[in-house]
């Protein structure tokens, strides 16, 4: 299997709001390869934040894939929106009130990729079912809706998992990781083999972004996880 390329989101929730056209400026600036943007409800999570006037925002300052992430509790109502406001990759999550069978042909119908999501706690048998259909499995290395918090160590294997299950069904999709991403960790989720690593404070948090991206890019080129197979 040739290897397969790993690609750097910086999530926009680390980043500083009033400098947020700087911030996506650096990110492109530093080789990040997609933007992440976390929309929540306030009700699936317990935390309120973008909505599609912002990401109609960050469309227009860059070029960059946007994959926007849905922690809300009926995302069916909200993809339409996302898609028009500029998102490349819709992710949504099992836990949702949501049938994902219906929601991945929504979002492939208005021309955008589909991603699913699975909390810490919630088994990948529960999106089996629905692997062969997505463009990203996303798996949760902490429990969603704040960022800054520590990778949870259970995450390595459950990636794993997750990587075993889709080059089973000889899937493209990408595997990302979401939560705690350092360098350290990073390196951790290529091993598993992880190919989109969501990352917040470590890029943004003390500034020196593109060194931070710099350093990020070599800790997933460490992984060598392809190699190892």
């Amino acid at each position: 299997m040739p290897p397969r390329p790993r690609r750097l989101a910086p999530s926009l929730l680390s980043a500083d709001f009033a400098r947020l056209a700087e911030a996506i400026r650096l990110a492109e600036e530093g080789g990040a390869d997609a933007l992440h943007l976390d929309v929540m409800d306030g009700h699936f999570v317990p935390n309120i934040s973008f909505g599609p006037a912002l990401v109609r925002a960050t469309r227009r300052s860059t070029r960059l894939p946007l994959d926007i992430h849905l922690m809300v509790s009926h995302p069916d109502q909200f993809v339409p929106t996302f898609v028009e406001a500029g998102g490349t990759t819709i992710v949504f999550h099992r836990e949702a009130d949501v049938e994902p069978g219906e929601t991945i042909r929504r979002i492939h119908d208005l021309g955008a990729q589909a991603g699913i999501a699975v909390r810490p706690p919630t088994p990948l048998d529960d999106v089996a079912p629905w692997l062969d259909r997505v463009d990203q499995l996303l798996v949760m290395s902490v429990h969603p809706g704040f960022s800054g918090q520590k990778f949870l160590p259970e995450s390595g294997p459950k990636l794993s998992d997750a990587r075993a299950r889709l080059d089973r069904l000889g899937s493209a999709a990408d595997l990302s990781v979401d939560g705690g991403i350092t360098t350290e960790t990073a390196a951790l989720a290529a091993r598993a083999g992880a190919t989109f690593f969501v990352c917040g404070d470590s890029v943004f948090a003390r500034g020196r972004v593109v060194d931070n991206l710099k350093a990020l890019r070599s800790s997933i080129g460490a992984g060598r996880p392809d190699e190892a197979r």
